[in-house]
């Protein structure tokens, strides 16, 4: 025997990064711990990751050409917002309203104009509507001329185009009482129009959209959007509400739906009352679309170089106000303030660390932006753009001189004017779509960002402890049964691999029992809004007592299935294989929602990871009665209850605008604003 040991070949060793995988899963909970507290500190460094912003289209050129707009034009327009500001005390029935005032006045500078009727659309959660058309949820019974709103279109074609490129200028204003910020707005808009329709240099088609919204800003612009890319008939093969004559007069006008090109860009433009504190105007840029979408950042680069350092404005993005007086905040940002100053004694080139003014700035502007395209929905009208991969933001100025505009409203109108004229004479030099810049970033400043390779970091360290948890769990509970498992099969003629193999699938059908539960609690809601018409309050009770009649509806009819041989005698050790594909499923979700929408994904990990890592038995920790299982029973509690979702909500809720007016209905009204979207 043991000559024939010692002939038999020596067993191959396993490859490194097998042991490395070994090791790993050996030693899981430690790691765990070192990649949780890394991804924590990961995250709280990005503001001090963050990088300058920089014009990566060299054909942009922002501020290369002196701005044409004059005061001739300012002159114009100026007279053109007090039309607008005097049209709303006018009584007369007859008239379309300030609809047919601002067609008029495109007419007369010799554009193209049409106007376009929409209906408002249904804010209600509908599960097949992503399988529907482009115009499902367009109330379209029962509507009356005083119902539907009214876009007026203006068109300029290029001198030196082909009509396949266009630039969209946006301005919202409520056609029923037009503020006066709304009215500048327009005049913003009406003094550009005038001026290119003069101009020689224009290579793209320019589009005016005074976009009526008395049903929503955003519902006008997805209205236009949707009839611009996607027309929709009738029977008699005619656009929906297509008409040839004047809706007041019965005047022959381009009102055939009109088109240009592509659109390269589009803008929102938006006039609101400023503080008296502040000591110059403030440009706020608006720029999250729809499931976490972002423009180019050369679209916001532009518009930033051009309105600090041409027309002199204080440029701001959102922040997170809770966090600024947050004395966490504060303290991490002076740890970070001294590191940096440590590594910069060591070495000057070492340019590691920021202010901790700037990095409490940074933090609440990160979270913010963060917040936002975890939610999913647009900040604005731009955000419609982006469904048609068309790169849009808002910009809000924000003007100290709005209450007082009759006294000086040509500065307004000349500062905003030629803001949107360099803007446009940029993207009139692209010879293609943005391309160049990022398209996955965060904001930590109108001029900084961090980019998709830094922000990825914190993510990946946060999930890299799911798949080795839950291979250290599969493994254990595979050691741990392999006993149970020899007597079970020592007494049957199945094979013991049989078993080992298959014994994970119990576990999967608990979590899948569960997903389709969550599943089924999503769409209740749809169906509840179907039947029902009540105060929030109630279809939130309603809510969570169907929820939990499902669930044990779904645990009669899919949990008394037929379990594998013997199953019950090792029940009490299934709960390690049940938390292994959990963790399992929870990181596939996980990695796959980082492709769809990072900030969700970010977002998650931080409330997920805790509790999968967490998860035990609160019965095997009871009856330990140890220091560690106490403290454990408490860390689930805890964070049970903290991340179930309505507790979250409030306390979120109160951390930003504080609890005075919190009801239980407006967990119910913000779960269903969501549901739109």
């Amino acid at each position: 025997m043991e000559t024939m040991s010692e002939g038999e070949p020596p067993k191959p060793k396993p490859r490194p990064i097998i042991r490395l995988g070994l090791f790993l899963i050996s030693h899981s909970f430690i790691v765990s711990v070192a990649c949780c507290a890394a991804g924590i500190f990961a995250l709280l460094l990005l503001p001090v990751l963050a990088k300058n912003t920089y014009i990566s289209e060299n054909a942009l050129m922002p501020g290369s050409a002196s701005p044409m707009l004059s005061n001739d034009d300012v002159s114009r327009a100026r007279m053109f917002v007090n039309k607008v500001v005097s049209f709303d005390f006018k009584t007369d029935s007859s008239s379309i309203g300030i609809q047919e005032l601002v067609a008029q006045h495109i007419t007369d500078l010799g554009g193209e104009v049409n106007f376009h009727k929409f209906l408002p659309q249904a804010n209600k959660f509908n599960p097949l509507h992503f399988f529907s058309g482009p115009d499902q949820g367009i109330v379209q019974e029962n509507y009356t001329c005083s119902s539907y709103g009214i876009n007026t279109v203006g068109f300029i074609r290029a001198p030196r185009g082909d009509g396949k490129e266009a630039i969209v200028l946006v301005t919202p204003y409520n056609s029923v009482k037009t503020s006066t910020g709304e009215a500048l707005s327009l005049g913003i808009a009406y003094s550009i129009f005038s001026l290119l329709t003069r101009v020689t240099w224009l290579a793209k088609d320019v589009i005016w959209l005074a976009a009526d919204s008395q049903h929503g800003e955003y519902t006008a612009v997805a209205a236009w959007l949707r009839e611009y890319h996607t027309p929709s008939f009738d029977g008699s093969g005619k656009s929906l509400f297509e008409s040839n004559a004047s809706p007041r007069t019965g005047r022959k006008r381009h009102n055939d739906f009109l088109r240009a090109g592509t659109m390269a860009a589009a803008l929102v433009i938006k006039v609101t009352d400023g503080t008296e504190k502040a000591e110059r105007d403030v440009l706020n840029l608006y720029a999250e679309a729809s499931n976490g979408q972002m423009p180019n950042l050369d679209l916001i680069n532009v518009v930033n170089y051009l309105a600090v350092n041409g027309q002199r404005l204080r440029v701001k993005v959102e922040k997170l106000g809770s966090l600024l007086d947050a004395w966490w905040l504060r303290s991490v940002a002076e740890l970070f303030h001294k590191l940096g100053t440590l590594a910069r004694s060591l070495n000057p080139q070492w340019n590691f660390g920021i202010s901790v003014a700037e990095y409490i700035e940074g933090t609440a502007t990160l979270a913010s932006s963060l917040y936002n395209q975890a939610l999913g929905v647009p900040t604005g009208p731009h955000g419609v753009f982006r469904d048609y991969q068309v790169d849009a933001i808002t910009m809000e100025i924000s003007s100290k001189r709005l209450a007082n505009y009759k006294n000086r409203p040509n500065e307004l109108l000349l500062q905003g004017g030629r803001l949107v004229e360099g803007v446009i004479l940029s993207v009139n030099n692209l010879l293609e779509k943005f391309h160049q810049s990022f398209f996955l970033y965060l904001l930590t400043s109108p001029n900084k960002f961090v980019s998709v390779g830094v922000y990825m970091i914190p993510f990946a360290l946060l999930v890299a402890p799911l798949p080795m948890v839950a291979a250290s769990l599969f493994a254990d509970s595979t050691q741990k049964n392999s006993g149970t498992e020899n007597k079970v099969t020592s007494s049957s003629d199945i094979p013991a691999i049989t078993f080992e193999s298959w014994r994970w699938l119990h576990a999967a059908k608990t979590v899948f029992i569960v997903h389709f539960w969550g599943a089924v609690v999503t769409l209740l809601p749809h169906f509840l809004s179907l039947v029902l018409d009540s105060l929030p309050l109630t279809n939130l009770v309603i809510w969570i007592v169907l929820s939990a009649f499902t669930l044990l509806v779904l645990q009669v009819v899919l949990g008394s299935s037929v379990s594998l041989p013997r199953m019950k005698q090792t029940q009490g050790m299934e709960w390690t294989l049940l938390k292994s594909v959990t963790i399992a499923a929870a990181c596939t979700g996980l990695c796959i929602m980082s492709v769809i929408n990072f900030a969700t994904a970010e977002l998650g990990a931080l409330m997920l990871v805790p509790m999968c890592l967490m998860a035990r038995p609160l019965r095997i920790d009871a009856k330990a009665k140890t220091l560690k299982s106490f403290i454990r029973v408490a860390c689930n509690l805890v964070l049970i209850f903290l991340f179930f979702p309505p507790v979250t909500y409030y306390l979120w809720k109160g951390a930003l605008v504080g609890l005075d007016n919190a009801r239980v209905g407006d967990f119910w009204n913000w779960v269903e604003s969501l549901w739109t979207w």
